[in-house]
């Protein structure tokens, strides 16, 4: 079975992780392990299915499925909600693949491979769903089979491309080199059938020391793209390559020199260099998604640059280059008024004022959504503009089935988009579904492992169901990444109290107000105050100086609360909760924290969760 034998390993430990239970299943899998035949292969995973399918429609449908057909009976389940969505969308692929399987006619050997890959999905949920505790199973056994470099099967066709270096003297220009990198990672990212690391995670790389193998091992992939170009007056050139990295061999590679007339040649080249590589692993594109990739955003030459520039000032979310990276996105959309991205742009600077501070929701909030409805107006096929919408929809709006179809849009477009199956988990938990919740975070966090800002927000999943002590440690693997962020250090403070270590969560507690708001001196008054009069007496006090200090200048009300509840002091959350709503404060949407069981059942409390259309009271 060399054709495919890195998927079948998998298959393997699920079966071995069955242990004898579930005797169907366990009968279909051991069938497709023994045969070395193709047919026979598509033949046995389509049992397999059936099985599950089967079982599914008796447990969770509450009927006998009969002779109804499968797609039937899989889109019963995705109607009713019964299974997560991405499980449903692996159900219908091998559904559909392995009829070639129960009806032999000529067909690629390699279509065995991503039908495995469905199966590896759907039995992996569904053994987890039937409480047979496989993940720890598969992790030890794993762990047991690694060696030197990380063998695990749906990486076998896993990329890493790499921060793309700058060969011109003229540093200038290195946000055009990045821009290059992006699009081509952003392209990567589009085809479902490879699985691409976030561009955070690559990013430590930049100036990296490690060899080819080592960052591989790190990142869990099998396969790393380097690049490298100039741009210089109106040509650019760029060399790209694609290596195998247990083997550090070279498996592609190619030189572009090219005269640019429009931004039409930019994406050209970005278009090819993405799809080549995926012929070089044999991926499968499907036509929506070489749609996708061979999309041209604008033909305006200034306008890319524009945006490009507007891009890379809006990464660094400082007060400054806010401003700056408006001032780019808003020239991008007047040399191009029908370029989405210029819109998204805009509405991501709006966004990411609110985040850090230096706008409130009243003004950021119209802005930022009057900009994203343009987008979507424009093109509604960019991940990036649905994903933004999913954001306005879930904290913005509070609307929470529209967040969750703008988010199944962007992952449908984008696969590969960590962010949006990250935020994804937390809008799941907010509606009441922490299990599909988990899913999507551990799924992002495969896509994007180095990256703090998901740590944190793995960390605020596992606090909202009680798993304090895990939630301590991602917040404090976030902290190791990035000691300033924010959602970590707020994480970890909250956890830490609601496990009575209240004397540790006075340090997280002081270096959050100093990352967001500069407030350094209330650090040392805090540390006084605890010592000479106690844990609530030292809090409340700080929180009553936030509060002051509020009436100056945009405090986030949320984060104000949560000071008064660790208080003890419930009069004054309940009325910092109650002006959150007010001002419609995008994290009211947090109020499942287990910091708000004090006051959950109070009237007030009440009424802001209805009043908020939330599933939990």
């Amino acid at each position: 079975m060399s054709i495919w034998t890195a998927e079948i390993k998998e298959i393997e430990l699920l079966h071995e992780a069955l242990k004898g239970q579930l005797p169907e299943l366990n009968k279909e899998l051991g069938n497709l392990i023994r045969t070395d035949d193709e047919n026979v292969a598509l033949l046995y995973s389509r049992r397999c299915l059936e099985v599950i399918v089967t079982d599914l429609c008796e447990c969770e449908l509450k009927r006998p499925r009969k002779t109804e057909p499968l797609k039937g009976i899989i889109d019963k389940l995705n109607k009713e909600e019964k299974v997560p969505s991405y499980i449903i969308t692996s159900m219908h692929s091998l559904n559909s693949l392995s009829t070639y399987g129960a009806h032999p006619k000529d067909f690629d050997p390699e279509q065995v491979k991503p039908v495995l890959n469905n199966l590896s999905i759907i039995g992996r949920w569904y053994l987890k769903h039937k409480g047979i505790k496989v993940e720890s199973f598969l992790r030890t056994e794993v762990e047991k089979s690694e060696k030197k470099y990380r063998e695990v099967p749906e990486s076998e066709k896993s990329v890493a491309v790499l921060p793309f270096k700058n060969d011109s003297k003229d540093e200038e220009n290195t946000y055009f080199i990045n821009g290059l990198m992006e699009e081509v990672l952003n392209n990567l990212q589009k085809i479902k059938d490879l699985r691409v690391i976030s561009r955070t995670s690559v990013e430590q790389y930049r100036s990296q020391t490690k060899t080819i193998p080592e960052i591989a091992q790190e990142l869990g992939v099998n396969y790393i793209v380097e690049g490298s170009g100039q741009k210089y007056g109106n040509s650019f050139r760029l060399r790209t390559q694609l290596i195998m990295a247990a083997k550090e061999s070279h498996l592609w590679g190619e030189s572009y020199q090219q005269k640019i007339s429009d931004a039409e040649d930019i994406f050209r080249i970005q278009s090819q260099i993405a799809e080549a590589i995926a012929k070089e692993l044999k991926a499968v594109i499907t036509p929506q998604e070489k749609g996708l990739i061979e999309k041209i955003p604008t033909k305006e030459l200034e306008a890319y640059d524009a945006f490009l520039k507007g891009q890379f000032y809006w990464r660094k979310l400082t007060k400054n280059d806010l401003d700056t990276a408006l001032q780019y996105f808003e020239l991008a959309k007047e040399k191009d008024p029908k370029y989405a991205l210029a819109f998204a742009g805009i509405c991501d600077v709006w966004i990411g004022r609110q985040q850090m501070g230096f706008a409130s929701p009243a003004e950021a909030g119209p802005k930022a959504y009057e900009a994203v409805m343009k987008a979507l107006e424009l093109d509604s096929n960019r991940a990036e503009v649905h994903y933004t919408l999913a954001i306005m929809n879930t904290w913005g709006m509070w609307d929470w089935k529209g967040g969750e179809s703008a988010f199944i849009k962007a992952i449908e477009l984008n696969p590969n988009h960590a962010e949006a199956h990250a935020y994804y988990s937390h809008l799941l938990n907010i509606v009441g579904r922490p299990k599909e919740a988990m899913e999507e975070i551990e799924l992002a966090l495969k896509l994007d492992p180095h990256n703090p800002l998901l740590k944190s927000l793995f960390s605020a999943d596992l606090l909202i169901v009680r798993r304090y002590d895990e939630a301590i440690k991602a917040a404090r693997d976030a902290i190791k990444m990035d000691p300033t962020a924010p959602v970590a250090l707020s994480m970890l403070e909250l956890a830490l109290y609601m496990t009575e270590r209240y004397e540790e969560s006075l340090e997280p507690m002081k270096k959050i107000w100093v990352v967001l708001y500069g407030f350094s001196e209330f650090g040392e008054e805090l540390d006084k105050d605890y010592k000479s009069k106690g844990y609530s007496f030292a809090v409340n006090r700080m929180a009553n100086k936030i509060l002051q200090q509020s009436e100056k200048t945009y405090i986030n009300p949320f984060e104000i609360s949560c000071l008064y509840l660790m208080a003890g002091n419930e009069e004054q959350a309940l009325k910092n909760t109650e002006r959150a709503f007010e001002l419609r404060d995008p994290n009211l949407l947090y109020l499942l924290l287990p910091i708000f069981d004090s006051i959950r059942d109070e009237p007030k409390f009440q009424d802001i969760a209805t009043r908020m259309n939330l599933p939990y009271k």
